[in-house]
């Protein structure tokens, strides 16, 4: 897949293009791509994906900017695996959040990358203010002679105590889960777990000197997860480009949060345990960190051997959920798929 910055002097006229933030590329978003391939397939043409860097609210209203679920370089990995043969990365700026839908699809569609079929989802907004609906772009696309299909919305079945319910997917929903900790149903809407990437940093040895030594990670210019104990798998990397792809399956109990037993001034500390080996210092190398399941939340402990025993416990019931997780028993798992 090509990564194009420069959108003003690339054109793939007769493309198939979609247009978002995808941040996440959750099912709803793999449902569009995954039309807009088949389009591209049927008329022998290339898929284009437009993207916008930074997200157009860290422009307009930084105090509102949402934190990035999907980190630029994961956001691209993922992409390119849905069959995208070009992404064009368009830079958000003041003066580009101010142009009208019509002037919008002027310069960068029809000047810019020329498509004969844009696919979007029923919900697709853009323009300043985001004026612009899917009807206008219906409009636009019979003026400058370009095609619209319309994806309707995806809904996943997530958990309400002991029921499911049926809700329509979206980035501010699976944000909402993750910052409660429910990484569970947040993987569902996903379509996989959360990946938190970052780099391996030193750690206090706090772990090592307990008998269970971490991996800790360097805060990560993404979404953070709730403060607690959690199931999940770990992959390791030499670069960043490299953990976005790799396949996490080295089980983990983590924990997200600040030293309370032996407080200090480290602030957030994001550490993996590895259930089945001690990988040793790995500092400088990139942790992927794939969350499965909520275990329970921080706590302070009064004494060394209270905290040992309850780490024992901890990596007993990571097992007991990874094991079932990859039997395929685990909770709502029929519900990961590419297509929703």
């Amino acid at each position: 897949m090509k990564v194009i910055k420069d959108i003003l002097r690339f054109g793939k006229k007769g493309c198939v293009l979609t247009i978002g933030n995808f941040d996440g590329v959750h099912i709803g978003h793999q449902k569009i791509l995954t039309a807009a391939k088949q389009a591209a397939v049927a008329r022998k043409a290339d898929l284009v994906v437009l993207t916008f860097q930074p997200h157009p609210l860290e422009i307009i209203r930084p105090d509102k900017a949402p934190a990035a679920l999907t980190p630029p370089e994961l956001k691209e990995h993922l992409i390119a695996e849905l069959g995208a043969d070009c992404l064009c990365v368009l830079k958000s700026t003041a003066e580009l959040l101010t142009l009208s839908p019509t002037d919008f699809v002027e310069r960068f569609l029809v000047n810019g990358i020329r498509p004969s079929v844009v696919v979007e989802g029923d919900d697709f907004n853009f323009g300043a203010g985001r004026d612009g609906n899917i009807h206008t772009l219906q409009k636009l696309g019979q003026e400058k002679d370009f095609e619209v299909r319309i994806i309707d919305s995806q809904k996943a079945k997530i958990s309400d105590g002991p029921r499911f319910i049926g809700v329509e997917v979206s980035s501010t929903m699976i944000r909402s889960m993750l910052a409660q900790g429910n990484v569970a149903d947040a993987a569902i809407e996903l379509g996989r777990p959360y990946r938190l990437i970052g780099k391996i940093v030193p750690g206090r040895g706090k772990g090592r000197q307990l008998g269970f030594p971490t991996l800790n990670m360097e805060k990560p210019n993404q979404l953070i997860p709730a403060e607690g104990v959690y199931a999940g798998f770990v992959g390791i990397a030499d670069s960043l480009k490299k953990v976005c792809a790799t396949e996490a399956k080295k089980e983990a109990a983590f924990s997200i949060g600040r030293a309370v037993t032996y407080p200090d001034k480290s602030g957030l500390l994001i550490e993996a345990h590895l259930l089945s080996e001690n990988p040793g210092d790995l500092s400088g190398k990139w942790l992927a960190m794939d969350f499965v399941q909520f275990i329970r939340s921080q706590q302070k402990f009064e004494s060394e051997a209270e905290l040992k025993k309850q780490i024992a416990k901890d990596c007993e019931t990571t097992k007991k959920i990874l094991y079932n997780f990859a039997k395929g028993s685990y909770g709502n798992q029929q519900f990961f798929s590419k297509s929703g």
